[in-house]
């Protein structure tokens, strides 16, 4: 091995091992290991930022803006309500809810896609009879499985025909992963539909009014009336049992108290905090006259200066305040920050009365909880603040909305654009960047998505790992590391069959899929697979697709995909849920695409 082999590698391991610790948003990690490229002489200076011109990279960039034009438009919305029925049976209902994900994931953002259609699978949940988890993860797998059937379904495929492209082979045409994605999301939406449901943990009991979600971290004041002033912790838990709640903790004085002793008495003006069901909230209120926190406007003080304390309440009336699941979207600006931090009360007039957060229990104030991607927050307000608040915010309701659609002509326009550029793209009028900027302007011209808001449309950190990575990639090849590690994988695991080493190729990039953000995993997959056929004196084609196929296919964890990590608050799942369902869900993947890419690509 060469000495910038060794670098490379140690690079390579490095960034990896960052990805799979998840410590750092993976921008950063990519972002360090181009600035170790180049340190290390690997990466020429001029060119360490040439990948944030890739056709890949603006293409992905186009796309989340046109699938912004999709949904902030209605059209989404309005395809839901026409196709979705109303009155069939469970299995009817769970494939046209998994078919419409996947189709709406095969052009659009798949985390649009799955945050558009949880409305609609929690009220199909609650019809059903079913628990929220139990439709809930099949159609986040129905939108992972969509996306791998176009060019632009996901930014991994977007990847692989980069690296063709650079390859000399050209770049895949929009519908050329369609006979392989297609036959692998049949038959996994099929697998689903008929026998995979029944794998999903039911971890709630279904027929129960609201949305099941599991429990609360809630906090309630000791009002001056209350029933439980002179209380033990041990009386008032016994109070509780029949509503399933239990005292966590309790705050004396601002002093937080966890696991405190069950013959300590309680005080007014004491806050417990309490783990509970959401539709059991008002029974643990009125069984024992307490109040939520949130609820208790403070009185002024010459030294409560606190913007989020001294700000007057708007003035509305009670009909007008409602309360309100939502759950916190990947990427949402509140990741990492708590309500005190974004001075939810003084902002937007709303309250936080709990948060769900399955699999871990905070022990922190409420409001000073660090919020994370999948938590579910119980909000109280204006219906308009809350709204405003989810949409500032990257959270999606979990209700079903009323559709209100501004302009039925922006309906049009949105998904006519849609359809030009996919349509100039897959005929080869024009390639695919190209097509998509178009449709980028021409959604700016006709504001079916306002100039102001196209950077917010855009998922950054995803741009920023791709145009970083591409150039460390590009390294890879360069020093030969790539063919080192292909020449490695086929000498002792593959042995020189080509089937075999394709089999290895897909299994892998499943794994590491499974593990890290799934362009990572095709960025870093792709020079291997080039390698490998090249190694083994067969076209890179089959393997190039195997690594898409691989990389979309992240059903064994919350971390592997966007979606996963959505509904783990939502579905009360835990960690190690996923692969009940995915485990299964991911042989058959393998089952279905080696002998379709034997066919369909032959080596």
């Amino acid at each position: 091995m060469t000495h910038d082999q060794w670098i490379i590698l140690a690079i390579l391991a490095a960034t990896v091992g960052m990805f799979l610790w998840g410590r750092w948003r993976h921008d950063i990690v990519a972002g360090a290991a181009l600035l170790a490229s180049v340190l290390a002489g690997l990466i020429d200076p001029a060119d360490a930022f040439a990948g944030f011109g890739h056709p890949a990279v603006i293409t992905v960039a186009c796309v989340l803006v046109l699938s912004q034009g999709l949904q902030s438009s209605g059209a989404v919305e309005a395809l839901t309500r026409t196709v979705l029925p109303e009155k069939t049976g469970r299995m009817l209902s769970l494939a046209a809810l998994m078919g419409l994900g996947a189709c709406l994931s095969a052009f659009m953002n798949n985390v649009g896609a799955m945050a558009l259609l949880m409305p609609a699978a929690v009220s199909l949940a609650k019809r059903l009879e079913l628990a929220s988890g139990q439709v809930l993860m099949p159609l986040a797998f129905g939108t992972i499985l969509g996306g791998m059937t176009t060019l632009i379904g996901t930014p991994s495929n977007l990847i692989v025909s980069g690296f063709r492209a650079e390859a000399g082979l050209g770049n895949f045409a929009m519908f050329d992963f369609m006979p392989i994605g297609l036959s692998v999301a049949l038959a996994g939406v099929g697998f689903v539909v008929l026998l995979g449901w029944r794998m999903v943990p039911a971890r709630k009991q279904a027929g129960i009014e609201g949305f099941e979600s599991g429990a609360y971290i809630t906090e309630v004041r000791v009002q001056n009336n209350s029933k439980a002033i002179g209380m033990s912790l041990r009386d008032i838990e016994t109070e509780l049992e029949e509503v399933d709640a239990q005292v966590i903790g309790i705050v004396k004085n601002d002093i937080r108290l966890i696991a405190a002793n069950p013959r300590r008495r309680v005080n007014r003006d004491d806050i417990l905090m309490i783990e509970a069901e959401a539709e059991s909230l008002s029974n643990v209120l009125s069984i024992l006259g307490l109040t939520l926190e949130e609820s208790v406007t403070p009185e002024p003080t010459e030294d409560n200066t606190s913007a989020d304390n001294t700000k007057t309440e708007p003035s509305t009336n009670t009909d007008e305040i409602t309360l309100m699941e939502l759950a916190v979207l990947p990427g949402s600006p509140l990741n990492g920050r708590s309500a005190s931090d974004i001075l939810l009360r003084s902002r937007y007039g709303l309250n936080l009365l709990a948060l769900s957060r399955e699999g871990k229990r905070s022990m922190k104030r409420l409001r000073s909880i660090t919020l994370l991607s999948g938590d579910l927050l119980l909000m109280q307000g204006p219906p308009e603040a809350i709204a405003e608040f989810a949409a500032d915010n990257g959270c999606v309701p979990l209700a079903q909305r009323d559709v209100r659609i501004p302009d039925k002509r922006k309906v049009i326009e949105a998904s006519l654009i849609m359809l030009s550029s996919v349509g100039l793209a897959a005929f080869g009028v024009l390639p695919a960047a190209i097509a998509f900027a178009i449709g980028v302007i021409a959604s700016m011209v006709l504001r079916t998505v306002p100039p102001r808001k196209v950077h917010e449309a855009i998922d950054w950190p995803v741009i920023v790992l791709l145009g970083a990575l591409i150039p460390v990639a590009g390294a890879m090849e360069v020093t030969g590391t790539a063919d080192l590690i292909a020449r490695f994988m086929i000498d002792s695991v593959a042995q020189g069959h080509a089937v075999a080493g394709l089999v290895l190729i897909l299994v892998v990039t499943m794994f590491l899929s499974d593990l890290m953000n799934n362009a990572a995993t095709a960025a870093v997959m792709c020079p291997i697979a080039i390698g490998t056929s090249t190694t083994l004196g067969v076209s890179p084609d089959s393997f190039l697709m195997a690594v898409a196929i691989g990389a979309s296919c992240a059903f064994l964890t919350p971390i592997g995909h966007q979606n996963n990590t959505l509904i783990l608050g939502p579905g009360g799942f835990r960690f190690g849920d996923y692969w009940k369902l995915g485990l299964p869900l991911e042989i058959l993947v393998v089952a279905i695409s080696v002998p379709m890419l034997l066919f369909v690509w032959p080596l």
